[in-house]
């Protein structure tokens, strides 16, 4: 264990990398394969209501999410497959012989509360639907792995956290890395990146140590990698201490930059001697993966009026070969002398590390006699609140944080842990830093948020930062805010988007310069760093940014968000707005023109909407499954022009249903622009409808929406291009823009 940790400048190469912090400490990951090394493999997404928009925070500011379910939607089930996302299967033997998931599921349902088991990265079978066994050989995916070493399934052992060494965990080095190796990515172990900036000309200069892992400790020599795309994955903590020491190279990087820190809600504690009518219960904390159930707490969110704010409570685990280490030390007096010796000899060992020291919490664990047979710990996270900040002092990262303003969400969570140990007639015991407030996290999120514009994040809700194109931020550092359940998966689909939008970006380039889309993505790799890299076929280009005869065109894309009131049952917009028993109404949008030039010309100015309407009764957000928005339509005369909004989407009940919304600028005094191209009525009908099927269909509500100026400032900021000529798009999208403006208002100047 002495040799786990990392701490290059003590000669420590290990995987553990713990961060000690004001308010709580934390336990991530350093290797290939990062966090998923040692994460308990629950792949659980984001409840849809729980990407909240401009929360208030007790600080001041907001947490805001930019992306929504809807948007990461796809890309969660991209990840699910690619990472065999399974649920444990506690009904097929011997897996149904595991004690704490059914203890899990007999405290849930005596407390009244919803257990599940969540999927999980684990392969339990040989291959996607075949029968589950304990260490079976696992069928190759057909792109091998890193390690060039067979794989055999889960054997129920409890090392999640510390490695699998059955290769049965489908962490990042078996799936997503092997696939990259597989296709030509250069994978480098043991470099350590010192500071990262711009290139004259464009693109980014790294520069970087490699550790020679085998030699003792030692000054390694600085190096530099250029590239034209940088993308940043090194975690909250890596990616946010990066951008920090390197701040001065990225002059006009957002102030955002250090801001939303949290744990998302991480809250470790313990059931112990449980007992079954003065019997002992066994629990078997070590028996089955380190995680197989979860109970999930409502959110006040999801219409549960007073529940506060959401969170999951799972089941923990640890290796079988502890328990013989710790049974003696739950006894007495004992308990505190293990505890004085193992802190001595720990902070002894790290003391030239004082950022890298677990030796506290390991005592403090081992010491309560936490794990036996009839204990088990308890893991719980959710929405805490996002107000903490990362920043450097003396060079060094650290964070301000603290657990008072979260304090009705822990006090929550302890209380249904309590439940819990109620119900299995355990006694329950809390982490022993918690008396002095602090948590041990290993979910840290934010630092360098994503968030609308540079005012609210560092990067946008494709995680490319602000100012710096090129740029981009794929971890946990841009979570806005708590993700609530395990925060893996969220990472996992935003990071899966982000590639996404990548390959579209580097297909529309590729078609401007009038390439087929083969050889390698530019950038990745130069001849200063040796890079290589893979880019898809052809046909896999096509599919994604277009088709050839598509080259040389621009796409255009803003974000528009409005907000109003809408009543149902009425069918005039002006009295939906302002009837008794209204309620509020938005929608977030992307509007995007695939070929802005065609976009200018085309007498209907089309383009396509997608995004998130929400409203209590329909559902509340709901995603829009198509959509199409005309701007300055003609209306039948040269003073009128109509913006029309035609949204299809299913309500709560899987109804379908459309918003037909239109603001109207008609020819009047200039004061009238503000309130003409702000205003949107709607009306919303049943079934999904074209516009020559509205007259005589049936209205299930109307209501009015209005542009605020804050979200207006927000949205020009969102203005952007993917293209050969993006900045002459933007000027003649300007020129049409006040060109139609002064065919309705201008004679009024005359």
């Amino acid at each position: 264990m002495g040799r786990a940790f990392w701490d290059p400048a003590a000669g420590l190469y290990g995987m553990f990398d713990v961060w000690r912090f004001k308010g709580c400490d934390s336990v991530v990951s350093s290797g290939l394969g990062g966090g998923s090394l040692i994460y308990a493999n629950v792949l659980l997404r984001k409840d849809e209501r729980w990407f909240v928009h401009d929360q208030p925070l007790p600080g001041g500011g907001y947490e805001s999410w930019p992306v929504s379910r809807a948007d990461l939607d796809p890309h969660y089930d991209a990840v699910e497959a690619m990472l065999g996302a399974t649920p444990y299967p506690l009904s097929r033997a011997p897996f149904d012989d595991t004690p704490k998931t059914h203890a899990m599921q007999d405290a849930a349902a005596e407390l009244g509360l919803e257990c599940s088991l969540p999927p999980l990265a684990v392969s339990f079978a040989s291959q996607p639907g075949a029968e589950p066994g304990l260490s079976l050989p696992i069928v190759d995916a057909g792109y091998g792995n890193v390690h060039g070493v067979g794989r055999r399934t889960c054997r129920l052992c409890g090392e999640c956290d510390i490695g699998c060494n059955e290769g049965s965990k489908n962490s990042l080095d078996h799936t997503y890395l092997s696939a990259a190796a597989h296709h030509g990515a250069d994978l480098r172990t043991g470099h350590e990146v010192k500071a990262i900036r711009p290139r004259a000309g464009g693109g980014y200069e790294v520069d970087y140590v490699r550790h020679d892992v085998t030699a003792e400790a030692k000054r390694p020599p600085l190096r530099t990698i250029s590239c034209d795309r940088l993308v940043l994955g090194a975690g909250t903590y890596g990616t946010t201490f990066l951008l920090l020491r390197s701040r001065a190279a990225f002059p006009g990087l957002s102030d955002a930059l250090g801001t939303r820190f949290c744990g998302n809600g991480d809250l470790l504690t313990f059931l112990l001697k449980a007992k079954d009518r003065n019997r002992v219960r066994p629990l078997d904390a070590s028996r089955g993966p380190v995680i197989t159930s979860a109970i999930r707490l409502p959110d006040e969110l999801d219409g549960v009026p007073g529940a506060g704010r959401g969170a999951y409570i799972e089941d923990g685990g640890y290796p079988s070969f502890v328990d013989w280490m710790v049974q003696p030390f739950d006894m007495g007096d004992q308990i505190e002398r293990a505890v004085r010796v193992l802190w001595q000899r720990f902070t002894e060992f790290f003391r030239d590390a004082p950022d890298t020291n677990l030796g506290a919490e390991l005592s403090e664990l081992i010491g309560d006699g936490a794990l036996s047979v009839s204990s088990l710990p308890l893991l719980g996270m959710g929405r805490d609140t996002a107000d903490g900040r990362l920043l450097l002092k003396d060079r060094r990262l650290a964070a301000e944080w603290t657990t008072r303003t979260s304090e009705e969400h822990f006090q929550r969570v302890r209380k249904t842990m309590q439940g819990i140990a109620d119900v299995l007639g355990a006694d329950y015991a809390d982490n022993p830093m918690w008396f002095r407030k602090r948590v041990i996290t290993v979910h840290p999120l934010g630092g360098a948020p994503m968030g609308a514009h540079a005012d609210e994040g560092v990067c946008d809700a494709f995680g490319e930062v602000f100012g710096f194109p090129g740029l981009y931020i794929a971890d946990g550092a841009a979570m806005p805010g708590p993700v609530g359940p395990n925060p893996s998966l969220t990472i996992a689909a935003f990071a899966d988007r982000m590639a996404e939008r990548m390959l579209e970006t580097t297909a529309a380039q590729r078609r401007a310069a009038g390439g087929t889309g083969a050889g390698p993505v530019a950038g990745t790799g130069s001849p200063q760093g040796n890079g290589s890299a893979y880019a898809p076929d052809p046909g896999s280009l096509t599919a994604i940014g277009g088709s050839p005869e598509d080259a040389g065109r621009t796409s255009l894309s803003f974000t528009e968000e409005m907000k109003g009131h809408l009543t149902l049952g009425v069918s005039e917009p002006r009295a939906g707005e302002t009837a008794g028993d209204r309620e509020p109404f938005s929608f977030r949008l992307t509007i995007t023109a695939d070929d802005a030039a065609r976009f200018l010309t085309d007498p209907e100015h089309t383009a396509r909407a997608e995004g998130w309407i929400e409203a209590a009764g329909c559902g509340g957000r709901r995603p829009v499954q198509r959509g199409w928005f005309n701007l300055f339509a003609p209306a039948g005369g040269q003073d009128r022009r109509v913006m029309k909004y035609r949204l299809h989407f299913t309500d709560g009940a899987g109804r379908p249903r459309t918003l037909s919304g239109q603001k109207n600028v008609l020819h009047g005094p200039p004061t009238r622009i503000w309130p003409d191209t702000s205003t949107l009525y709607v009306r919303l009908y049943e079934g999904h409808l074209t516009e020559d099927q509205e007259p005589g269909a049936a209205v299930t509500g109307a209501g009015v929406l209005h542009i605020q100026l804050t979200d207006f400032a927000r949205q020009l900021t969102t203005f952007r291009t993917v293209g050969p000529d993006g900045a002459g798009t933007l000027l003649e999208f300007g020129r049409f823009f006040a060109g139609e403006l002064w065919e309705v208002y201008g004679p009024d100047l005359t």
